[in-house]
C-alpha cells in the first residue's frame, strides 16, 4: 500500500512537470501618458526634470523624451525657476544656478507647472528639513563557519524633535549610488513608519546599517560590504509625506521575491502620483515631484585602524 502511494505521488509530480507550458501573452497596447521625473534638491548643481512617455509592458527600449514642453517651478515666496529644454538630452529640462545659488528654501511650498502637447499639469510639495550627518563608523562583524568577516558601516544622525519628518537616505560606495530596489532606504522620523514615536532621537539601527550593500560571489557567499580602500558617502534627502508614500509603494512593487514566494506577495499595482492635469477630463500623467534639502557626509575606509571590533 505504501509503495503504491509513493508511486502515485511520483507520477503526479512528473505530470505537473510535464504540463509546464511557456506562454507569450498578447497585451493590448496602452495609450502613452506623460511621465514626470522631478526630484529637485538644494545642492549647488544644475537641477533636471525629465519628461518621457509610458510604453508597452514588453517594450525594453529606453523611453523617448518629450520635446517642446514648458517647465517651471514657483515658490511660495514668489520666486520662479525656469527649466530650459536641453539641446543634447531629449526630455531633460534644466535649471542652472548662478554662482553660490541653490534651489529653494526649507519650509516653503513649491509648485511645478508643465505645458505639454496642449495639456497643463501641476504639482505642489513642501521643502522639508534634514538633520546633519554627524559621523560614519566602521565595525568588524567577525565571521564563523558560515560567513567570513564582514566590515560594516553605520551613519549617525539625530532626527529633529518635532514629529513628521520623512527622509530618503542615499548611499554612494566608491562614487556609485546604491540603487537596487532593496537598497532604497526610507525613514519616517528616526524609524520606519508613522506612529513609531521615534522623533527627536538617533536613527534606529536598521536604518543606520541599511547603507551596507550585501552582494554575493559565484558560490553565493556573502561579500563584505566594505573593504580597506573603499569610500562611502551618505546623504539625507527630505521628503514630503506624499513622496515618502510614493517611494514606499515603489519598493513594494519593485523589490519582488520571485519564484514560489510571489504567490503570497503584494499584487502588482500602479503607484501614486502628485502630478495632476488642470483639466479633470484631460490626459493623465504619472511620476512625482519633490523638492529636498540635503545633508551629507563622506568617509574613506583608510585602514583597519578605522574599525571598531564587535564580537
Amino acid at each position: 500500500m505504501k509503495q503504491n502511494f509513493i508511486l502515485g505521488w511520483l507520477i503526479w509530480c512528473a505530470a505537473l512537470v510535464g504540463c509546464e507550458t511557456i506562454i507569450d501573452p498578447a497585451l493590448k497596447p496602452a495609450v502613452p501618458v506623460l511621465v514626470v521625473d522631478a526630484w529637485i534638491t538644494n545642492q549647488s548643481e544644475p537641477q533636471v526634470i525629465r519628461l518621457t512617455k509610458t510604453q508597452s509592458y514588453f517594450d525594453s527600449t529606453l523611453p523617448l523624451g518629450v520635446k517642446g514642453a514648458q517647465v517651471r517651478v514657483e515658490g511660495s515666496d514668489g520666486k520662479i525657476y525656469m527649466f530650459i529644454e536641453s539641446d543634447t538630452d531629449a526630455g531633460a529640462y534644466v535649471w542652472i544656478p548662478a554662482d553660490n545659488e541653490v534651489f529653494g528654501e526649507t519650509g516653503l511650498i513649491y509648485q511645478l507647472r508643465i505645458s505639454s502637447e496642449g495639456e497643463e499639469y501641476i504639482a505642489s510639495t513642501p521643502m522639508g528639513r534634514v538633520p546633519p550627518v554627524d559621523s560614519i563608523t566602521f565595525r568588524l562583524q567577525e565571521g564563523n563557519q558560515f560567513v567570513t568577516d564582514l566590515y560594516l558601516a553605520e551613519f549617525w544622525a539625530t532626527d529633529p524633535l518635532e514629529a513628521g519628518d520623512t527622509y530618503w537616505i542615499k548611499t554612494y560606495k566608491n562614487g556609485v549610488l546604491l540603487n537596487k530596489p532593496s537598497e532604497i532606504n526610507l525613514a519616517y522620523d528616526a524609524g520606519f513608519s508613522r506612529g513609531g514615536n521615534f522623533s527627536g532621537v538617533v536613527f534606529i539601527a536598521p536604518i543606520r546599517t541599511a547603507i551596507n550593500p550585501f552582494d554575493q560571489d559565484e558560490n553565493n557567499n556573502f561579500l563584505s560590504p566594505y573593504e580597506v580602500g573603499d569610500s562611502l558617502y551618505v546623504e539625507l534627502h527630505s521628503l514630503s509625506e506624499a513622496s515618502f508614500d510614493f517611494l514606499t509603494q515603489v519598493v513594494v512593487q519593485t523589490d519582488r521575491p520571485g519564484g514560489f514566494s510571489e504567490l503570497f506577495a503584494t499584487p502588482l499595482a500602479n503607484v501614486s502620483t502628485n502630478i495632476n492635469n488642470v483639466n479633470p477630463n484631460g490626459k493623465k500623467a504619472v511620476g512625482f515631484f519633490n523638492v529636498a534639502s540635503v545633508s551629507g557626509l563622506g568617509r574613506k575606509f583608510a585602514s583597519l585602524d578605522d574599525v571598531t571590533k564587535n564580537n
